[in-house]
C-alpha cells in the first residue's frame, strides 16, 4: 500500500540484523516516491569464518526469515525484496525458484531476490562470461557458481573475501575491494558481479565500471533495479552504474 513516504510504492526489504548497507544503498538512490520498510532476521551468532560456521549462519537466517516477513507485512508493502543474497543462490536455479515461490505464496506479493536479480541484470546487459566475488566462504561460493552456471552463464571464477563475521562484511576497505576486482578482470570477462548485500560497493562499482569499460554489478544495485523495473518504474539513477542509469 502506498503512503506518505512511498506514494508510488512501498517495498518490504528483508535483511539480516547484522546488515547496515542495504537500507543505506536504497535510500541513497533516492528514487522519487519509493519507500522501504525493512524487517530484520535475528542473527545472534554472526561468525562465518569457516564453511561450518557459514552454514550455521544460514540456519539462523532460515530460522528467522518467517518472523521478519511477518513483521514487514504489517506495513502493507507492495513488493517483497530480499536484501540478503546467499540463501537465494542456494540450490542453484531450482533452489532459487523454490525460495521465490515460497515467498510469493506466503506474502501474496511479487518477490525480488538477489540471485534472480543478478540473472536478469546480466541478461539485460547481454553478458555471458563473468567473474564473481563475495564476502563468503567456499561452501557458499560453490552455490553461487552453481546458480550462475545453471542459469546459462560461463563462470570464470567465484572468489570469496572470507570475512570472519557477518558484521565484518560492512568493514571491508574499498582498496581491498578494488584489488579484488582488478585481479578478476581479464579481456574475456564481460562482467564482474559482486554478491553479499552487506558489502558496500554501489558507488565503487560505478567508478570501476567506468575505469574498466565493462559492467560491474553490485548486488544491491541489481535488486533495486529489478524491483523497480518489474514493478513498472523506469526511473534512471545516476552514480549506481549503467544498469540503473541506462536500462
Amino acid at each position: 500500500m502506498t503512503n506518505a513516504v512511498g506514494p508510488r510504492a512501498v517495498f518490504g526489504v528483508i535483511v539480516p540484523s547484522t546488515n547496515t548497507v542495504v537500507e543505506h544503498d536504497y535510500w541513497t538512490a533516492a528514487v522519487p516516491g519509493i519507500g522501504y520498510r525493512t524487517g530484520s532476521m535475528y542473527i545472534p551468532r554472526p561468525a562465518m569464518d569457516s564453511d561450518r560456521d557459514f552454514e550455521a549462519l544460514l540456519g539462523q537466517i532460515r530460522g528467522s526469515l518467517d518472523a521478519a516477513v511477518r513483521d514487514v507485512l504489517t506495513a502493507e508493502p507492495d513488493r517483497m525484496v530480499m536484501g540478503m543474497s546467499a540463501e537465494t543462490f542456494w540450490g542453484g536455479v531450482e533452489g532459487n525458484a523454490a525460495f521465490e515461490r515460497r515467498l510469493r505464496e506466503a506474502t501474496r506479493l511479487p518477490v525480488t531476490t538477489g540471485a534472480g536479480s543478478c540473472r536478469a541484470a546480466l541478461r539485460e546487459l547481454g553478458c555471458e562470461r563473468i567473474a564473481v566475488f563475495s564476502p563468503y566462504q567456499p561452501v557458499a561460493d560453490r552455490e553461487v557458481g552453481r546458480f550462475f552456471t545453471e542459469a546459462g552463464f560461463r563462470v570464470a571464477s567465484v572468489t570469496g573475501l572470507r570475512c570472519p563475521t557477518a558484521t565484518d562484511i560492512a568493514k571491508v576497505r574499498h582498496d581491498r575491494i578494488r584489488e579484488m576486482v582488478l585481479s578478476l578482470d581479464a579481456p574475456d570477462i564481460e562482467a564482474i558481479v559482486q554478491v553479499g548485500t552487506n558489502l558496500s560497493f554501489v558507488a565503487q562499482a560505478d567508478a570501476l565500471e567506468a575505469e574498466l569499460g565493462k559492467p560491474v554489478i553490485a548486488i544491491n544495485t541489481a535488486t533495486l533495479w529489478h524491483a523497480l523495473r518489474t514493478h513498472g518504474f523506469s526511473d534512471q539513477v545516476q552514480g549506481a552504474g549503467a544498469l540503473l542509469r541506462d536500462h
